[in-house]
């Protein structure tokens, strides 16, 4: 899966970085050829700020169904410090996406309260949306799995993405940020299916390590603009040319 854009960076970081509609489909055409099978998309206003924007969001959805249409679509709840865990229900509920990545400390900031959480994903899974759970460290696993254990997350059909690393300048991530993560799921007793994300110069190992684990990866200018020899890719399609040849061997 391929991260174009992200909610942080701009293309004042890389002028590649898609941020209109019609650059986020271009990126998402040359990035299917060159491997991808899916896209994560986030979509900016005119000034480039990330928004959960059911509109864009469904103009987005649209336009790549029509344009690639054997590549998988993805959208994101990511609050950003912007956005409520109402708020980021309620544009999943508007576009009826196929997919979804939600973080759980994002929608469940406590355990206070969980019911219109709980509510969210039964509605999610019983329309078959399909909910990546996004886990920024490996006791994240743990809460998770307590709050399958009540009913609040669905256990089938379980999707989890590991972050290795965090959103932070000179965020470099390693090969070994993964383990834990594999040691508290095997704890958990959770079945999932699960994918990596990673930083910096770092994320071409760290990915890497991901498949030869037996999981699925993410990559992209959302995570890191670099190539394993730290020069800055072209482009996305240059970066997930470079991850496809790591998976063929």
């Amino acid at each position: 899966m391929v991260a174009p854009n992200g909610a942080r960076r701009t293309t004042a970081d890389h002028p590649e970085l898609p941020v209109t509609i019609p650059q986020i489909v271009d990126t998402a055409k040359a990035c299917y050829a060159a491997g991808a099978g899916g896209i994560h998309a986030h979509v900016r206003d005119a000034d480039q700020r990330h928004v959960l924007d059911a509109g864009l969001y469904s103009e987005l959805t649209g336009e790549l169904a029509r344009q690639v249409p054997g590549m998988a679509v993805q959208i994101t709840t990511e609050a950003v410090g912007r956005y409520t865990p109402d708020e980021q229900r309620a544009v999943v509920r508007a576009v009826m996406p196929e997919m979804v990545s939600v973080s759980l400390r994002e929608m469940l900031p406590d355990d206070d309260d969980t019911a219109d959480a709980a509510r969210f994903y039964a509605w999610a899974h019983e329309a078959e949306i399909a909910v990546q759970h996004i886990l920024y460290a490996p006791d994240e696993i743990a809460r998770l799995a307590a709050l399958v254990s009540v009913g609040v997350v669905p256990r089938e059909d379980m999707q989890l993405l590991f972050v290795l690393g965090r959103y932070a300048v000179n965020q470099e991530s390693d090969p070994a940020d993964l383990q834990p993560f594999l040691s508290e799921l095997a704890r958990s007793g959770l079945e999932a299916d699960w994918a990596v994300c990673a930083f910096g110069r770092g994320e071409t190992a760290a990915l890497a390590a991901a498949f030869e684990a037996g999981g699925k990866v993410r990559v992209g200018f959302e995570n890191s603009l670099w190539n394993a020899d730290g020069s800055v890719a072209a482009d996305n399609a240059e970066r997930v040319s470079a991850i496809a040849a790591v998976a063929e061997h």
